[in-house]
């Protein structure tokens, strides 16, 4: 069993957005129980103004609400450079694979279909916030570099030719696997094991549309750099050096 938050330091806050009374109490009866700091809104007005007062450590966004939706907050925060990197786990009533596929297309950091697992719903919330530790907070992190393009684990920013760039969790996490493997080819499967940390039967779900989507939109961020994403058709990628060498 995962150990509780540690008690030397603030416990994760954690705001939950849902407008189903009995799920929002469930699930901040489940969190609170396990030792995170629970806030909850239940609708998107109420959410943007507890974000605007303080920025939480995750963020339980119910996709279907009243009035402002889940994906327009969403969107927003991806746009807004004081949440760009905020994790969120989306839930959704809706089990198509086009509806999970545009929550992470969104930019959510997971998903949970209802009704879900309360164990399975801490167990998420543990994992993204892992991930978000280790995605450039903790000292010692390395500085990856291809020609200008420079990506620092350590404060979490991509850089080109000196200007910062604009990127989600997820494209973050997607350049950092490119770089790491730079020269080689990389598998579609492989790129959303190491980007989305999926289990095998999402991935056979969601690899070619998934990724190739985030691709393309890391490419346009990239500006000149973009062409340094390689399609190795019927594959996967490759991020190759800007003077052809791998």
């Amino acid at each position: 069993m995962e150990p509780t938050p540690s008690r030397s330091a603030p416990a994760p806050r954690v705001l939950v957005v849902e407008d189903e009374p009995e799920i929002a109490a469930l699930i901040a009866y489940q969190l609170t129980r396990e030792g995170f700091r629970v806030e909850t809104a239940a609708n998107g007005d109420q959410a943007l103004s507890v974000i605007g007062r303080e920025v939480p450590d995750l963020l339980v966004l119910d996709r279907m609400l009243p009035g402002i939706t889940g994906d327009e907050i969403l969107k927003g925060l991806r746009a807004t450079a004081s949440t760009r990197h905020l994790p969120v786990l989306l839930l959704t009533a809706k089990r198509e694979q086009e509806d999970r596929i545009h929550g992470l297309e969104l930019g959510a950091d997971d998903y949970l279909t209802k009704p879900f697992s309360p164990r399975e719903l801490v167990l998420r919330v543990r994992s993204i916030l892992r991930r978000a530790e280790q995605g450039g907070v903790e000292a010692g992190g390395r500085v990856l570099r291809v020609g200008q393009l420079v990506l620092d684990e350590h404060s979490h920013s991509v850089s080109m030719e000196g200007v910062e760039l604009s990127l989600t969790p997820t494209e973050f996490r997607l350049l950092h696997a490119l770089m790491e493997g730079r020269g080689r080819t990389q598998s579609r499967r492989r790129l959303l094991e190491r980007a989305w940390e999926l289990g095998s039967d999402v991935v056979e779900r969601l690899q070619t549309r998934t990724v190739d989507m985030h691709v393309r939109r890391l490419r346009a961020k990239l500006g000149a750099a973009g062409d340094w994403v390689e399609t190795v058709r019927g594959f996967g990628y490759r991020l190759k050096a800007p003077d052809g060498r791998s």
